[in-house]
């Protein structure tokens, strides 16, 4: 995930915004045209049983494999593989992720049926990742995050084995627009605050839709988002470090889940700013890329 603030935005204290390098592994963008942006940790279809009751930042453990298509993807340091981003299997080959979560320099592997970290379960599947199998939007810029684009396929070196933990996402039809305050979830192992730790159990936050209009305003995110991007929070609940690439679940009519973001950036004043809503890439504007890289790879 990344950090933002409108150029002309200062800290509490007044002084300008001085990026901080995380250990990412990953570069620094040189400058924003539209707001200073840096990366945060690289690191938050379907049916789930689950019905999400609690507030990621101020969030809440999820239920155990109550979001299947979440993935860990980790990236490999010193002989051993670290969490950077969440994802979606959003095929049983295929994997939807943020553009800022991928370096041609990294290994990776991605983990799915996936609850906590810190013990072996039973359910995960532990998948490499070739070097050839990542797919960055060809307009994503790490010099400019607010541009958006912030889009990447992972193919997966085999497929996954579908079941009761791991299970394909759905994606929104091409072009749809959630309304405004229509309650979605963030999920993900990000931190559990700003600066804070990463937790070892899935999370789970309730973010309700920001329309365009609204994050839009001046007073929210104004230039720095466009109409390919999807804002959710903007309270107590948000995405923080770690949550990248991870799914927006937005639930149908029907009684199914729609993975309808993919988490791009957060405010550099701190994860759950006030009107500086999480943002995430709009995964309905980005409909016939994701088609045709699945198609033509």
């Amino acid at each position: 995930m990344w950090y933002c603030r409108p150029v002309k935005e200062r800290s509490p204290r007044g002084t300008p915004h001085t990026p901080r390098a995380w250990d990412t592994g990953l570069l620094l963008p040189s400058g924003q045209p539209l707001a200073e942006c840096h990366p945060i940790s690289p690191l938050v279809s379907g049916r789930t049983i689950y019905s999400p009751s609690g507030r990621v930042v101020n969030g809440e453990d999820a239920v155990p494999y109550s979001w299947p298509w979440q993935v860990s993807l980790q990236y490999e340091r010193n002989g051993a593989y670290h969490h950077t981003c969440g994802g979606s299997l959003v095929a049983p080959n295929w994997v939807l992720t943020a553009g800022h979560c991928i370096s041609s320099s990294l290994t990776y592997q991605v983990v799915l049926g996936e609850y906590d970290r810190s013990v072996k379960e039973g359910p995960e599947q532990v998948i490499p990742i070739n070097k050839g199998d990542l797919f960055v939007h060809p307009k994503w810029n790490s010099n400019c995050v607010a541009c958006g684009n912030d889009l990447a396929l992972i193919k997966l070196s085999r497929s996954a084995r579908l079941g009761g933990a791991v299970q394909v996402a759905s994606l929104p039809p091409a072009d749809s627009i959630l309304p405004h305050e229509e309650p979605c979830y963030i999920t993900g192992w990000g931190r559990l605050y700003t600066d804070g730790p990463l937790p070892d159990k899935l999370q789970v936050a309730l973010l309700p839709v920001v329309d365009y209009a609204h994050c839009s305003k001046l007073t929210w995110w104004g230039f720095n988002v466009r109409k390919t991007m999807v804002c959710a929070g903007g309270g107590e609940q948000s995405g923080c470090n770690g949550d990248s690439g991870g799914p927006l679940n937005c639930p149908t009519k029907e009684g199914t889940w729609q993975v309808h973001g993919v988490t791009s950036f957060v405010s550099g004043l701190g994860c759950n700013t006030l009107q500086k809503p999480t943002v995430f890439t709009r995964v309905s504007a980005f409909t016939d890329w994701i088609q045709q890289t699945i198609a033509n790879n």
